[in-house]
């Protein structure tokens, strides 16, 4: 099974996900999407495979949020193109593989697709 990560090595969630993942000897791609930042097509992707609203993908306490004023916004591709410009938004970490994905928060949650 090829698994990825969408990783933050900052959040201490996002490390124990991948702790997680060592720890069950899972060769998981380690995607830094602060760095790689993932396309509108990929982001639509993962959100098919979590059967979730952008919104629901979104840190939304993040003050680029506000600033955004993302909260009266409710046009699902206008809330993808803001992940997409501003990869900081993207809840973190996201455990994708080939038909499903997971948000690990809290982190052993990412045990339901293992």
């Amino acid at each position: 099974m090829k698994l990825t990560i969408w990783h933050n090595p900052k959040c201490s969630k996002s490390r124990e996900a991948l702790e997680i993942l060592n720890e069950k000897g899972v060769d998981a791609e380690v995607v830094k999407y602060l760095e790689t930042t993932p396309t509108k097509e990929e982001i639509k992707e993962v959100l098919a495979k979590l059967n979730i609203s952008a919104r629901e993908l979104m840190r939304t306490k993040e003050d680029v949020y506000k600033e955004l004023g993302l909260k009266d916004v409710s046009d699902e591709e206008k809330l993808i193109e803001a992940m997409v410009q501003n990869p900081k938004l993207i809840e973190r970490p996201v455990v994708i593989t080939d038909n499903k994905a997971v948000i690990g928060r809290p982190p052993e949650k990412i045990l339901e697709i293992l």
